[in-house]
């Protein structure tokens, strides 16, 4: 592959992390926002409260929905260049992870445990496409 060609390449794989980055950083936000709308909802705080906390998940959802695609031309993108399999990510886990909670909005709405578990989920995928675009963006500087 010619030296235009990779570096050609390597930039649409940073375009797609930085995708992927700003719908997990949303989702991020907004799950943020939820857990304090549930923590404030679990000390009484009333039908207003609880309408807020779910609207604040039905957010986050869309916002992880956009990031599973974005998750998946970004792999895309990292298969099209010749990167060492440590700097390649495995974004499975969160689709699963992302697909379960999906179901699990529709089924029981979600409670704080679940708001929990989402954060981990989402701060993970920031800290790996984070580490990776560090990573593809020095790549492009020896390119």
């Amino acid at each position: 592959m010619s030296n235009e060609l990779m570096r050609k390449e390597v930039q649409e794989a940073i375009d797609a992390g930085e995708r992927a980055l700003y719908s997990l950083r949303a989702a991020q936000e907004k799950l943020h926002s939820a857990r304090n709308w549930g923590i404030f909802d679990m000390l009484g705080g009333g039908f207003f409260s609880d309408m807020m906390k779910h609207s604040k998940m039905n957010d986050a959802s869309r916002y992880m929905e956009s990031a599973k695609e974005d998750l998946l031309i970004f792999q895309r993108e990292l298969r099209d260049i010749q990167v060492p399999l440590d700097f390649r990510m495995d974004v499975g886990s969160f689709l699963t992870f992302a697909d379960f909670f999906f179901d699990g909005i529709v089924a029981d709405y979600l409670v704080q445990s679940k708001i929990s578990e989402a954060r981990e989920q989402v701060d993970d995928a920031v800290d790996r496409v984070s580490a990776l675009l560090g990573e593809l963006k020095q790549m492009r500087g020896y390119v």
